[in-house]
C-alpha cells in the first residue's frame, strides 16, 4: 500500500556518480550490484536511496527463514534505473545482515512494515524497516546505497517518514510493537523524532505524537489523562492500540505532513485513524474513512483531483466489494466529499463479484503523467475465467472530478505481455506500489501475489507510459531471482 504526495519532492536530474552497493548479509549468500549509473533520471527523492534519479523497490518478505530461525523475516531492495529494477542490483537486509543490529529470531517477522525518507539530511533517502518488540533499525541512503545499520530501541511497529511539523526536514514517527487481538486493544508508547536524525540515532528533538488538547487514541485508563489533559501528551505517554500500516500525505494543504493508520480498537474491530500534522503541539484527530473490521482494507493518499489536497482512497470496506474516494480540501477530509465506487462504474472492465476484495490493496500516484493521481487496485479474489481468486490489478485514472471509471486498466497473469500464467488461489494484486523505477516521469506499478507458489511469493512490474500501464517489457521475479529465502517466505507481502 504505496502512496503519492501532495507536497513537494525534489527530483534529482544532476549528474551524480552513483555506484551500485554489493549486498549480502545471509550468511555465506554473496550478492553482487550493476555497474555504476549517472543520474539522469527525475524519480522522487524519497524513494532513491542512490541518488541516480531512479526510485527503489523495496519488498517484505516477513515469514523467510534466517538463519534457521522460521518466519524471521527480512526485506529486499532492488534498485531502479533507466532500464527499471533488476534482479542483479539488490540488497537483502535482515537480522543476519553484517551492521544490522540484533540477531535473527524465529517469528519476528522482520520487515513487516518500513518506511522511506531521508532522516539526516544528506540527499539520500534512508529505510526504516521494523523489527518487533526490539525496536526498528534504520539503514542510511548514499551514493552507494543503503549502508550500516542503527537500531532505534522499543519503537518496533509500523515506523513512518514525513514532514510532519512543516519545517522542510523529513521527521520520523515511531510506534512500539503491540499484539491486535482481544476485546480490549493493549497501549505502548509512540513519539515523533524530529528531523533531522543523526546517525547514531538521536533525534533534533522528540515531539508528543497527539495535541494535549486532543488526546484522542490515548489510553483511557491513563490516569492524568482520565482527570485532565493537562500533563496527558508526554514523550512516550501510552497509544492504545496497535497501527498495523500507514500512509502520509497532506489532506488540508498546510505543508504538514499528515498520517493515516490502520489501527486495532478492540472487539476484533480495526479502522482508519487520521493524525494531521500539528508540528511541536503534536498531531490533532480528523475524520476519515474508517469502516472495515479486518486487514483486508487497503489504503491510499495521493492527489487524484490535482487541487493541491491529498486525497485517501480506502478499498474493499465492510459494507461489499467497494472503495471510498475522500477528496482533501482546506478544512481536510469531510464525508459529504467522498465518492463511492465498485466494478460497476462505467469504463471498469470486468465483472463485479462477491469476494473479489477489491481494493485490499490501494497504491496511488501519476502513471500517465497529466498530473493527476492514478488509483492502483488490488483485486487478489477476482476469478480469472474457471480460475478462483487468481487475482488481479486495476488501475483507475484521476482526473479532475475524482474517479469516473473512464480509461480504467485491469491486469492479471493471463494478460498478454505479464510474466507467468494465472492459477486458483495466486491472489495476484494482493500488494501494490507505483514509483517511478525507471526514472521517466511516469509511477511504474508493481503488484504481489504473496500465494505465489505455495507461499513462496513474487512480484511483477509493469512500466508507465503517458496512455497508461503497458505489460510490455515488464518483470517478474522472486526471492530465487535474488539468491534469496524462498520457501514460505511470502515474498512480495508489503511493497513501497
Amino acid at each position: 500500500m504505496c502512496r503519492a504526495h501532495g507536497r513537494t519532492r525534489t527530483a534529482l536530474t544532476a549528474p551524480l556518480a552513483a555506484a551500485v552497493l554489493l549486498a549480502g548479509g545471509f550468511g555465506a549468500m554473496a550478492l553482487t550490484g550493476g555497474p555504476a549509473l549517472a543520474a539522469t533520471g527525475s524519480a522522487d527523492t524519497q524513494d532513491d536511496f542512490n541518488g541516480d534519479g531512479y526510485a527503489d523497490l523495496v519488498v517484505s518478505a516477513p515469514d523467510a527463514t534466517i538463519s534457521s530461525k522460521a518466519k524471521a523475516g527480512y526485506v529486499a531492495v532492488t534498485y531502479g534505473s533507466a532500464n527499471g529494477v533488476s534482479t542483479a542490483n539488490k540488497k537483502l537486509i535482515s537480522r543476519s545482515t553484517s551492521g544490522v543490529p540484533g540477531s535473527a529470531t524465529a517469528n519476528q517477522r522482520f520487515g513487516t512494515n518500513f518506511t522511506k525518507g531521508d532522516l539526516d539530511g544528506d540527499g539520500f533517502s534512508d529505510l526504516v524497516i521494523s523489527g518487533g518488540s526490539p525496536g526498528s533499525v534504520i539503514l542510511w541512503g548514499s551514493a552507494s546505497g543503503l549502508t550500516g545499520g542503527t537500531a532505534i530501541p522499543g519503537y518496533g511497529q509500523s515506523p513512518t517518514a514525513g514532514d510532519f511539523d512543516g519545517d522542510g526536514k523529513t521527521d520520523l514517527a515511531l510506534f512500539s510493537y503491540l499484539s491486535g487481538a482481544g476485546d480490549d486493544p493493549s497501549s505502548g508508547d509512540a513519539t515523533v523524532w524530529k528531523g533531522p536524525v543523526t546517525r547514531a540515532g538521536q533525534p533534533t528533538a522528540t515531539l508528543p505524537l497527539l495535541n494535549k488538547a486532543d488526546w484522542w487514541g490515548y489510553d483511557a485508563n491513563d490516569a492524568s489523562c482520565a482527570t485532565t489533559t493537562a500533563g496527558c501528551q508526554e514523550d512516550g505517554d501510552s497509544i492504545s492500540g496497535p497501527i498495523r500500516s500507514t500512509q502520509v500525505g497532506d489532506v488540508n494543504g498546510d505543508g504538514k505532513d499528515d498520517i493515516v493508520g490502520w489501527k486495532y480498537a478492540g472487539d476484533g474491530q480495526w479502522g482508519n485513524r487520521l493524525f494531521l500534522g500539528g508540528g511541536s503541539t503534536g498531531f490533532t484527530s480528523g475524520w476519515v474513512p474508517s469502516e472495515g473490521t479486518g486487514v483486508g482494507t487497503g489504503t491510499g493518499i495521493g492527489d487524484v483531483n490535482n487541487d493541491g489536497f491529498d486525497d485517501v482512497v480506502v478499498g474493499n470496506y465492510w459494507s461489499g466489494d467497494k472503495a471510498q474516494l475522500a477528496l482533501g480540501s482546506a478544512t481536510g477530509l469531510s464525508e459529504d466529499r467522498v465518492q463511492t465506487f465498485d466494478q460497476d462504474l462505467p469504463g471498469f472492465p470486468g465483472v463485479e463479484e462477491e469476494g473479489d476484495g477489491l481494493g485490499t490493496t490501494v497504491s496511488i500516484g501519476d502513471v500517465n503523467g497529466d498530473g493527476f493521481g492514478d488509483i492502483a487496485l488490488g483485486i487478489p479474489g477476482e476469478d480469472i475465467g474457471d480460475l478462483t481468486d487468481a487475482g488481479s490489478v486495476a488501475l483507475v485514472p484521476g482526473s479532475a472530478t475524482g474517479v469516473t471509471g473512464a480509461g480504467t486498466q485491469i491486469f492479471h497473469q493471463n494478460t498478454a505481455g505479464v510474466p507467468g500464467v494465472a492459477e486458483s488461489r495466486d491472489e495476484f494484486g494482493a500488494s501494490s506500489a507505483l514509483l517511478d523505477v525507471n526514472g521517466d516521469g511516469h509511477a511504474d506499478l508493481a503488484a504481489g501475489s504473496l500465494a505465489e507458489n505455495n507461499w513462496n511469493g513474487a512480484v511483477w512490474v509493469l512500466r508507465g507510459t503517458a496512455t497508461g500501464l503497458t505489460a510490455t517489457s515488464s518483470l517478474a521475479f522472486g526471492a530465487d531471482d535474488l539468491s534469496a529465502p524462498a520457501t514460505g517466505a511470502r515474498f512480495g507481502a508489503l511493497l513501497r
